[in-house]
């Protein structure tokens, strides 16, 4: 029996966001022992083999050429602060809270390119994205006494994440994308090489074996999602994304015994539900 197209590229999908995340669950233990700009440092460098094998892949041997410098730099320090604050998230929130908080982005970037872009959104479409922030009230309970700052850190990293996606968007318009991952990956390492010394803490034993299994689940996502996207339709591919929640759940409460209480498991029901209704709609 003939699998189509969609099927295998839905089936590499999942692949994908079942390795972030792992690659998540790692970072959760590996950044109470490193500091966010060594766990980054790492992950750049992965980028910028990735930028060079799908160069490779598309046979483009001048991927290092961009036709707007200024919009690849913007967008690759977007990315450096985004990245960290994802990071930072899992030192103080469960699995669970920090991706359904943080899951709220497809909702954001639809808002901002309203705000920003002119793009036409429907009354029913404003509707969603205002159940989506209410969803991440719920899981972040403002006023009460269980109420943690730290619940703000993902929701930074997605309000970042979402301008970064809209200037990679833009940015497809002058380059294709091994371009924007060889800037990405090149300005984060030039960051980081900066910020590294300075925040630096000594790597332990078991270390090394964290930032291989990065190194490894990184990639992987990476690559499931570049094969997904060239079988199946992005509007197809990016719902799937919320399963990055269900694997947080499973995950979470497997290593680290986090059970989501009724507030995280229902803000998570209402922004999945709420993103998808925007990603569906902005597609059409």
């Amino acid at each position: 029996m003939k699998i189509s197209t969609t099927i295998i590229g839905i089936i590499f999908a999942i692949l994908a966001y079942f390795s972030f995340s792992l690659l998540d669950a790692i970072q959760k233990t590996a950044v109470i022992y490193n500091s966010v700009f060594q766990i980054l440092f790492l992950k750049y460098f992965f980028t910028l083999f990735l930028s060079k094998a799908e160069s490779i892949r598309k046979k483009n041997i001048y991927f290092y050429q961009t036709q707007n410098i200024k919009l690849q730099i913007i967008r690759s320090f977007l990315s450096i602060i985004e990245s960290g604050c994802f990071v930072l998230s899992f030192r103080y929130l469960t699995l669970a809270d920090a991706h359904s908080i943080g899951s709220l982005t497809p909702v954001i970037v639809v808002g901002l390119s309203a705000i920003f872009l002119r793009e036409k959104v429907s009354a029913k479409t404003w509707i969603a994205i205002f159940f989506g922030f209410l969803g991440v009230l719920i899981i972040m309970r403002p006023g009460l006494t269980i109420f943690d700052s730290k619940s703000l850190i993902p929701l930074v990293a997605a309000f970042f994440l979402s301008l970064y996606q809209i200037l990679t968007r833009k940015a497809s318009e002058y380059d294709p994308s091994e371009t924007s991952l060889f800037y990405t990956s090149l300005i984060g390492i030039i960051s980081m090489s900066f910020l590294v010394p300075f925040f630096w803490q000594p790597m332990q034993s078991f270390s090394y074996l964290l930032f291989v299994g990065i190194g490894i689940f990184f990639s992987f996502g990476i690559y499931f999602q570049i094969i997904a996207l060239s079988y199946s339709k992005a509007s197809i591919v990016q719902p799937f994304h919320y399963t990055l929640i269900l694997w947080a759940i499973i995950l979470g409460y497997l290593i680290y015994d986090d059970i989501p209480d009724i507030f995280t498991i229902t803000g998570a029901i209402i922004i999945t539900t709420s993103g998808i209704y925007v990603l569906r709609s902005s597609k059409n």
